[in-house]
């Protein structure tokens, strides 16, 4: 059973290979603010987290699905889409990018819990079938330690880490000191909740284990 993901993501590349498989990797080419857009004006208000996530997941699973119709046509197995913010103080943090903003952030979170929210889309893809999706959003709460010290937020800021992950910081690398509490799937921080994969795959008909490589399990 082959598995593409959607993504370019070396976090969920890691998490997927961790849990055994290895799949091919391909790009959406989805303009996430353009559709946040234009959906937030059709329904005219802005879209919260959770259907944030959700959408871009679906958009970027769908638009992998058909890329690979023209493509490789005779593709056989599952697609993985995924996206996730990180809402802190009823505030959505995105990737900070610049180290004042990092910093600022981690002097708000320290000592606070904050929620990632997480899409997920998952195809099953077979040659002369119909493309069949199941969809999920997870959610994860997770709190820093409140005596994180101005040297240490510094020095964390320094290492170029936070600047490119949702809300400054990782679970599963060097931020991962600085976090004392996870809630719910600690998968959902880094990437993806291998455990809402796993049902939504299970919906579709195939089992997470034929998933396996056999390179990775052996």
């Amino acid at each position: 059973m082959r598995v593409c993901l959607a993504s370019t993501s070396p976090a969920r590349l890691m998490l997927l290979r961790q849990a055994g498989i290895e799949p091919v990797t391909r790009s959406p080419q989805v303009d996430e603010e353009a559709v946040v857009a234009a959906v937030e004006a059709t329904k005219g208000r802005m879209l919260p987290p959770d259907e944030h996530v959700l959408l871009l997941a679906r958009r970027k699973a769908a638009d992998v699905v058909a890329t690979l119709a023209q493509l490789e046509p005779d593709f056989d197995g599952i697609v993985i889409g995924g996206d996730s913010m990180f809402a802190f103080d009823g505030e959505v943090l995105g990737k900070p990018l610049e180290p004042a903003v990092a910093t600022a952030r981690w002097e708000d979170m320290r000592g606070g819990t904050g929620i990632l929210h997480s899409g997920h889309s998952v195809y099953r893809v077979a040659p002369g079938q119909d493309a069949r999706e199941a969809h999920a959003v997870a959610q994860a709460a997770v709190t820093f330690a409140d005596d994180v010290t101005a040297a240490e937020i510094a020095a964390y800021v320094a290492s170029g880490e936070p600047l490119h992950v949702a809300g400054a910081f990782t679970v599963d690398s060097l931020g991962g000191a600085f976090i004392t509490r996870v809630e719910g799937d600690p998968s959902t921080v880094v990437g993806m909740s291998l455990s809402t994969l796993r049902r939504l795959v299970r919906e579709l008909g195939v089992e997470w284990t034929d998933l396996w490589s056999r390179e990775l399990v052996s």
